[in-house]
C-alpha cells in the first residue's frame, strides 16, 4: 500500500510541477466565473411578447407588417434661416425593426431601431384618421431603449399636423407638427421635451411654447417609459415608468405664454428730455479738506526697517550648476564660450536673504486717493421711466389651449451621435387607463427583468479584487493559489527574498513539492534494497525532471527584467486597494 501511494504521489505532484501552473489555476477560474455568470442569467425567465388587444387611435407594436405603416424619409433637411443655409442634410440614417441587443426583457419584442451614428434620421406612420382631442384628454406613450446610452442624441417623437400636403418621402424638420414630446440630451442638456404649436386666432401663425423647467431624461440602457397626459382642464402631466415627474398648466408654465399680455409697452412713447431717472447724486455742498493730499503715494519706504544680521549682501542669489559639465560635442570654436546653467545658489536657503538689501515698501498711512464727494439722495429724482402702457391690438385670449390641431401622423425626425436607440409600444388616444393597462402588459412585463440582468452585469461587493493578504482560502480555493503564486512569481523577478517574506505560503508550497520529491525518491530507492519495479523508476524519472523543470522556470522568473516587475507590483497594488 504504501508502495503504491508514493507512485501515486509521485505522478500527481511530478504532473502538477511540469503543467503551468499560472495556466491551469487561470483557466480553472475563468470556467468557475463562466458558469457562476451563465447560472445567473440562465435563471431569468423571459416574458414572451404577444400583440395587445387594445385598442386607441395609434397602437404601434412594431409587427411583421409594420411596413404598411411606417415609411422612411430621404428628403432635404431645412436649413433656411440657419448659420447652414450652404449646406444640404439628407436624411440618410437608417432604420431598423428588431430584438433588443442589450438587456433583452421579453422574447419576440421587437423595436423600431435608429441604427446609424452623426446622421440624420426621419421615419413617419399615418393614423388611420385624424385625431382631434377636443374637449377629451390625449395620451401619449412610448418607449425609448438607449441601447448604447445617450451622449448627444434626440429620441422624442412629433405628431403631425393634418393636412393634405402631409407626404412621408417629404418628411423633415419643416413638417409642421402639433406637438414634441420625449427625451434629448447633448453635453449637460438633458431635459424631456414638451413642445406645443399653437396657432394665434388673429394673425392665424403657428408658434411654439416650450415646457418651462422639463424634468430631465433617465440615461440609462433599460427600457423607459414615457407619458404625456393633457387633459381638458389645460392640466399637462408627465410620467416616467408610470410616476409623474411633472405637472403643468398650459396658461401658466410655458414660454412664450399661449396668451399675449392684453397691455403692451406703447411704442411711440419715450423718455422726456428732462426726465431725471437718478436717484443720487454726488453732493454739491461738500468740499475737499484741506489737509487731503491727492498726491501722496500708495507705497513708502519703511525707515524703520533694518537689514537682518544673516543676510549674505555679498553672495548672489544664484550660481553656475556646480555638477553640470560641457558637453564633448561642444566646440568652443563653433558653438562659443560655454556657459553653465545657474540653480538657486544653496547659502541662500539659510539665511534671510542674498544680494544687495534695499529697505522693503510699506502702505503710506497718509495715502487717501482722489477725493470725490459724497452721494445724496436726488431732490430732483422722479423714479425709473417706463412707456406708457395701450392696449395690444394682437391680444387674444384662448381659454382652451388644451383643445389642439388636428393630428394626422406620428413622425421621429432625429439626429444621433449614438448608435440603437430603439422605440416602442406606442400608445396614442384618449384613454388613461387603455395606456396604464398597455404598459402593464409591454414594459412592466419586461422592465424588473432587465433590471434583473443589468444587475447581474454589475460585480458583487463580495467580487471586487482583494488584496492577496486578505484572501482567505476556504472562501475561493483556486482563487486563493491564483493570486498566492501570481503575486509569488510577479515579486520574485526583482527580489526572491521579499517574495518569499511577503508570501510565505507561496514559497512554502514549492518547498514543500521539492522536499516530498526528494522522500518519494530517496523511499523508493532504498526499499528492501531490491531492484525497483519499471513504473518505479519511470515515476522516480519523471519526478526528477520535473523537479529540474521547475527549478529552470524560477530561475527564469527571477531573471527576468526588473522594469516589468515593478510594473506589474504597480498594478497589484493598485487593484488591491481598489
Amino acid at each position: 500500500m504504501r508502495l503504491h501511494a508514493a507512485i501515486s504521489a509521485a505522478a500527481l505532484l511530478a504532473g502538477a510541477v511540469n503543467a503551468d501552473a499560472e495556466s491551469v489555476v487561470s483557466e480553472a477560474s475563468s470556467a468557475v466565473a463562466s458558469e457562476a455568470t451563465s447560472s445567473t442569467t440562465s435563471s431569468i425567465e423571459l416574458a414572451t411578447f404577444t400583440p395587445t388587444s387594445i385598442k386607441g387611435d395609434f397602437v404601434e407594436q412594431f409587427t411583421d407588417d409594420w411596413e404598411t405603416r411606417w415609411k422612411a424619409s430621404h428628403a432635404k433637411k431645412d436649413t433656411k434661416g440657419t448659420d447652414k443655409d450652404a449646406e444640404e442634410w439628407s436624411y440618410t440614417g437608417t432604420w431598423s425593426v428588431e430584438e433588443p441587443t442589450v438587456y433583452k426583457g421579453m422574447e419576440g419584442d421587437n423595436g423600431l431601431v435608429m441604427k446609424s451614428v452623426a446622421n440624420h434620421h426621419a421615419i413617419s406612420a399615418k393614423f388611420p384618421k385624424k385625431i382631434d382631442n377636443k374637449g377629451k384628454t390625449l395620451v401619449v406613450q412610448y418607449e425609448v431603449k438607449l441601447q448604447d446610452s445617450m451622449s448627444c442624441s434626440g429620441a422624442y417623437m412629433k405628431l403631425l399636423r393634418d393636412n393634405k400636403a402631409l407626404h412621408q418621402d417629404e418628411f423633415s424638420n419643416a413638417s409642421p407638427y402639433v406637438i414634441m414630446f420625449g427625451p434629448d440630451k447633448c453635453g449637460s442638456t438633458n431635459k424631456v421635451h414638451l413642445i406645443i404649436n399653437h396657432k394665434n386666432p388673429k394673425t392665424k401663425e403657428y408658434e411654439e411654447k416650450h415646457l418651462q423647467s422639463p424634468p430631465a431624461a433617465r440615461i440609462v440602457k433599460t427600457t423607459e417609459l414615457y407619458t404625456l397626459i393633457i387633459h381638458p382642464n389645460n392640466t399637462a402631466i408627465i410620467k416616467l415608468n408610470g410616476e409623474q415627474v411633472k405637472e403643468a398648466n398650459l396658461l401658466e408654465d410655458f414660454t412664450p405664454a399661449f396668451n399675449p399680455p392684453k397691455e403692451i409697452d406703447d411704442p411711440k412713447d419715450s423718455k422726456p428730455e428732462t426726465w431725471v431717472d437718478e436717484a443720487r447724486i454726488p453732493d454739491p455742498a461738500a468740499a475737499k479738506p484741506e489737509d487731503w493730499d491727492e498726491e501722496a503715494p500708495f507705497e513708502v519706504v519703511d525707515e524703520k526697517a533694518e537689514k537682518p544680521e544673516d543676510w549674505l549682501e555679498s553672495e548672489p542669489l544664484t550660481i553656475p550648476d556646480p555638477e553640470s559639465k560641457m558637453p564633448e560635442d561642444w566646440d568652443e570654436e563653433e558653438d562659443g564660450d560655454w556657459v553653465a546653467p545657474t540653480v538657486p545658489n544653496p547659502k541662500c536657503d539659510d539665511a534671510s536673504g542674498c544680494g544687495k538689501w534695499e529697505k522693503p515698501m510699506i502702505k503710506n498711512p497718509e495715502y487717501k486717493g482722489k477725493w470725490s464727494a459724497p452721494l445724496i439722495d436726488n431732490p430732483d429724482y422722479k423714479g425709473v421711466w417706463a412707456p406708457r402702457k395701450i392696449k395690444n391690438p394682437d391680444y387674444f385670449e384662448d381659454k382652451t389651449p388644451a383643445n389642439l390641431e388636428p393630428m394626422g401622423a406620428i413622425g421621429f425626425e432625429l439626429w444621433t451621435m449614438d448608435k440603437d436607440i430603439l422605440f416602442d409600444n406606442i400608445y396614442i388616444g384618449h384613454s388613461v387607463a387603455n395606456a396604464e393597462k398597455f404598459a402593464q402588459e409591454t414594459f412592466f412585463e419586461k422592465h424588473a427583468i432587465e433590471q434583473l440582468l443589468e444587475l447581474a452585469e454589475k460585480p458583487k461587493e463580495d467580487d471586487k479584487p482583494k488584496s492577496p493578504s486578505d484572501l482567505v482560502f476556504m472562501d475561493d480555493p483556486i482563487h486563493y493559489v491564483k493570486e498566492k503564486l501570481d503575486l509569488f512569481f510577479t515579486i520574485a523577478q526583482s527580489d526572491p527574498i521579499q517574495a518569499i517574506k511577503f508570501v510565505p505560503e507561496a514559497a512554502g508550497g514549492l518547498a514543500a513539492i521539492f522536499v516530498t520529491f526528494l522522500a518519494i525518491i530517496v523511499g523508493v530507492v532504498s526499499m528492501g534494497g531490491s531492484t525497483p519495479p519499471p513504473k518505479v523508476k519511470k515515476a522516480a524519472a519523471d519526478a526528477k525532471a520535473a523537479a529540474v523543470d521547475a527549478k529552470d522556470k524560477a530561475a527564469e522568473a527571477v531573471a527576468s527584467g526588473t522594469e516589468q516587475a515593478k510594473a506589474e507590483v504597480n498594478k497589484r497594488s493598485t487593484r488591491s486597494t481598489s
